[in-house]
């Protein structure tokens, strides 16, 4: 509930800033400041990074998906629009129905699978910033780069050596589950670490360039900023639907660079009103696409968390329920 209050709170200060002097009109002349060809290529880079992110989807459950690239891709772009338009990280519970209700997923794994994914990001996104932020001397960066590494490393190693916890009651033993259900879904994945990569890569320089071009400066003071609003976003107090945090972290990012903070939060939200808009009308042509009948779900091959077509109904019940 206070973390309710909080998000509420980010999200009114940011309106309250736009109200004042009428500073919201400025976002349409900073919006005049793109061309065709800058909009064309953000666009793309936007539209690839979802392709990139079905592939993620698709390799992990390449046994489920049975060559439904498509049905991936879509699960990909409903859950990116629920993420942007949901209050409080609500749209994150679309991943795992849509898994269930297209491929069978039961819904430990898809839970799992959306939780490794998100580590993966804040991974990923850690590193990049790391690497390219400016006034950090070299050697923190590598022990930076370092301790991201080998944390993504031990990780999913530690998930999956074995362990005594499902012997246990009470909390420890639902903790069993999850560290169950988080190793199956490591284990399963070929290329995660490159779908990933590739897809922050491109990610980070669409919106690179498009707030270089918003404020305009350089793409290395876009970069920055666009890391700093992704980094906002890992942040466990987030703004309705994002706003707030996303632009205030964007522009304590551009605040070294030079950029008054006014102007860092004017263009930042102008950025962030595009994100916005490419995630709510892809995920909108998707959903006008039906998923098809999901088949019935198989038992998992080594850890058990999916329900054998031949369970009674109950049994089923209770998977889905855990």
């Amino acid at each position: 509930m206070i973390k309710r209050i909080l998000a509420v709170a980010v999200s009114a200060g940011l309106l309250a800033w736009l109200l004042a002097d009428g500073r919201w009109r400025g976002i349409g002349e900073v919006f005049m400041r793109l061309d065709g060809l800058t909009l064309g290529l953000a666009v793309a880079g936007f539209m690839l990074s979802y392709l990139l992110r079905a592939l993620r989807v698709f390799d992990e459950f390449r046994a489920h998906a049975g060559g439904r690239f498509g049905t991936c891709l879509r699960i990909v772009l409903v859950h990116n629009a629920m993420i942007n338009v949901v209050p409080f990280r609500g749209g994150e519970a679309a991943f795992p129905l849509l898994l269930r209700q297209s491929f069978g997923v039961a819904l430990p794994r898809a839970i799992a699978s959306l939780f490794w994914f998100r580590l993966q990001d804040a991974f990923v996104v850690m590193a990049l910033a790391a690497i390219v932020w400016p006034g950090i001397h070299p050697a923190l960066k590598a022990t930076a780069v370092t301790g991201v590494l080998v944390l993504a490393w031990w990780l999913p190693r530690w998930a999956r050596a074995p362990h005594a916890w499902g012997e246990a009651s009470g909390v420890t033993a639902k903790l069993a589950k999850v560290r169950d259900a988080f190793a199956e879904s490591t284990r399963h994945a070929r290329f995660g670490w490159l779908w990933t990569i590739a897809n922050w890569t491109v990610k980070l320089a669409a919106q690179a360039w498009l707030l270089a071009a918003l404020i305009p400066a350089g793409l290395d003071i876009g970069a920055a900023g666009a890391l700093g609003a992704e980094l906002a976003a890992i942040l466990p107090i987030q703004g309705v639907a994002g706003f707030g945090t996303y632009e205030a972290g964007a522009a304590a990012a551009l605040l070294p660079s030079g950029v008054p903070l006014a102007s860092g939060l004017q263009v930042a939200l102008a950025l962030h009103l595009f994100v916005i808009a490419c995630a709510v009308s892809s995920g909108a042509i998707a959903w006008l696409f039906p998923a098809g009948e999901a088949p019935k779900p198989t038992a998992a091959p080594q850890s058990g968390l999916q329900s054998a077509p031949s369970a009674a109904p109950e049994a089923r019940a209770r998977s889905s329920a855990e």
